[in-house]
């Protein structure tokens, strides 16, 4: 696996629609909700693996109160197809640059 088959890009997802229905089961809906953004922007990834780190974040504040945005870090393995989920620490949301990582 060389260097070059890998695209890395910071995204920083919005999960406020969510929030928009029932109470119950909001964090199962935000995991869902990343895999299909991560889908929509990487269109020939066959498979999305979400890094247990997101897990823990989404489901932090209970089943019913996940977070409103998200900041991941999205790889995506030319090769073998597959777009890799991790989540990125930031504490100040104004400073966020998304884009393509060199």
């Amino acid at each position: 696996m060389s260097k070059s088959s890998i695209e890395r890009s910071v995204h920083l997802i919005p999960l406020k629609r969510v929030y928009f229905g029932r109470r119950f089961n909001r964090a199962d809906r935000a995991i869902r909700l990343i895999r299909h953004y991560v889908i929509r922007h990487f269109k020939e990834a066959d498979k999305v693996v979400i890094d247990p780190e997101v897990n823990k974040y989404i489901w932090s504040r209970s089943r019913e109160k996940p977070p409103r945005r998200v900041l991941v870090e999205i790889r995506f393995n030319k090769e073998e197809k597959v777009a890799r989920v991790l989540l990125v620490r930031q504490t100040k949301w104004r400073s966020i640059k998304p884009g393509v990582v060199g």
